[in-house]
């Protein structure tokens, strides 16, 4: 896992982006994307849910792709996202900035 998020995080300053980790405990198939209540916890084999506050019927991965995209927007604005002085790889790694050459 480790890997794959470096590697996302490597893409993301080749190409002028900000990387943003949320936190694991996130949860993202929980919290209804469309008023934002958030439900009880659900087995892996419920595909859909209905929220209780609004109606809204939901598909258990397009719900948490979309949580994770909105949580990581949040991260972003709260100036808690990651960048190459502040992550735990700075120093260790060189990334080129994008248009430099090798």
């Amino acid at each position: 896992m480790v890997r794959v998020r470096r590697h996302a995080a490597y893409k993301a300053i080749k190409h002028g982006r900000t990387f943003a980790k949320v936190d694991r405990a996130f949860p993202s198939s929980q919290v209804c994307s469309v008023c934002g209540v958030r439900g009880d916890p659900k087995p892996l084999h419920v595909r859909q849910w209905t929220c209780g506050e609004c109606g809204t019927v939901h598909n258990h991965d397009h719900t948490a792709a979309r949580d994770v995209l909105f949580e990581a927007r949040r991260v972003v604005a709260a100036g808690r996202a990651e960048t190459t002085n502040a992550s735990w790889s700075a120093g260790k790694t060189r990334m080129e900035s994008p248009g430099t050459a090798r």
